[in-house]
């Protein structure tokens, strides 16, 4: 069974049902889906209207994600902002973890971080750079049981826009 047979049908059918069954059509999906096909599904859902706002999705898989995943989306972040830029945004909460010149965060600063904190990062950072949804949603694609965390909803929305983007290309 291919990708798109598997998309097909987490899709088909009863919505009730497949979204009591998405954690399992998810990690089917996951098997057989490239990283980047995960990532650009993962963006689509951030990007939904049917998904809470970004910040939110990106706060909640802040907090199940171990220190050191929590400093590699922060990482991304940076990156993506510039160290001055993203020390500046959420009442300063990066600047006051990060050393003068410091341009990458460890795990111990990146737990240092509450997930609201972080929430409010990722909101701004996406006002001002758009593309970091694509940036983040690609570092959560190597780290697919985290995505999990996101509930049957979001992972539906996330399985939608994967057959969407495999039918625009294909």
């Amino acid at each position: 069974m291919g990708l798109m047979d598997i998309l097909q049908s987490a899709l088909t059918g009863n919505g009730a049902a497949n979204e009591a069954n998405a954690e399992q059509h998810f990690d089917q999906a996951a098997q057989h889906a490239s990283t980047d096909e995960l990532g650009a599904g993962l963006a689509g859902a951030m990007r939904s209207d049917q998904t809470p706002p970004f910040g939110d999705m990106v706060g909640k898989l802040f907090g199940q994600s171990s220190s050191a995943q929590q400093a590699g989306v922060l990482n991304q972040i940076l990156a993506t902002l510039g160290p001055a830029a993203a020390s500046a945004i959420a009442g300063g909460a990066l600047g006051r973890i990060l050393s003068p010149g410091q341009t990458q965060v460890t795990p111990d600063q990146a737990s240092q971080l509450s997930p609201a904190q972080v929430t409010d990062i990722a909101a701004h950072a996406e006002q001002s750079h758009p593309g970091i949804v694509d940036q983040v949603s690609q570092f959560y694609a190597q780290h697919s049981g985290l995505i999990k965390m996101l509930g049957s909803a979001a992972l539906m929305v996330t399985l939608a826009k994967m057959k969407e983007n495999a039918t625009t290309r294909g």
